[in-house]
């Protein structure tokens, strides 16, 4: 079994912030690949599926983004799942916005869904799905930018990478990461 985690904020009103892009991946992900209905557990929702002939565990923590760990470490413990099966799909401002990257490990740069990940799981060997939203320009405007909603004009990029990471999902849940990089790339390509 892996773990899929979205990162984000629950309040209905956040819904659409930069900093939810994490939740809407897994949402786009669960509908194009029929999991079961959103349920509580675990401190977040949790939806399951298989994809690919593997099966997903789909978190969205209902914790906020500053204490996601919690109900990481809680569906983690419960399945006693290695680090490596799980996968935090997370807003990222280092890259321009519609680009995505995977890696495995690493620093949480200032993220604090990710650093709240490393403390309670007392690593940070799991994958990480960077989704980017781009940079505001100045540090100062980080956290108004991350907590402000999607502007009209990132609709196009955003609903075409959502729908790439959904549709590029079977590779990414068979090991693929490089693969399931570059048919996102080629999917998202004409969009601008």
């Amino acid at each position: 079994m892996l773990l899929w985690v979205g990162l984000g904020n629950p309040e209905p009103g956040m819904a659409r912030n930069r900093h939810n892009i994490g939740f809407m991946a897994l949402d786009v992900i669960a509908i194009r690949h029929g999991f079961s209905p959103w349920r509580q557990r675990f401190k977040g929702l949790v939806a399951e599926g298989n994809i690919g002939g593997q099966k997903i565990l789909a978190l969205k923590p209902l914790t906020y983004m500053n204490a996601s760990g919690e109900s990481v470490q809680a569906a983690t413990g419960f399945y006693k799942l290695p680090l490596e099966a799980i996968t935090a799909f997370h807003d990222e401002l280092d890259l321009v916005p519609g680009k995505l990257r995977v890696k495995q490990g690493g620093g949480a740069a200032g993220h604090n869904g990710l650093r709240s990940m490393d403390r309670m799981l007392g690593a940070s060997d799991y994958w990480r799905v960077r989704l980017g939203i781009g940079h505001p320009g100045s540090k100062d405007r980080v956290l108004s930018y991350v907590l402000g909603d999607f502007a009209k004009d990132d609709r196009d990029w955003l609903v075409a990478l959502l729908d790439a990471v959904a549709d590029a999902a079977p590779l990414l849940a068979g090991g693929k990461p490089p693969d399931f990089m570059t048919k996102v790339a080629l999917l998202t390509q004409d969009v601008g």
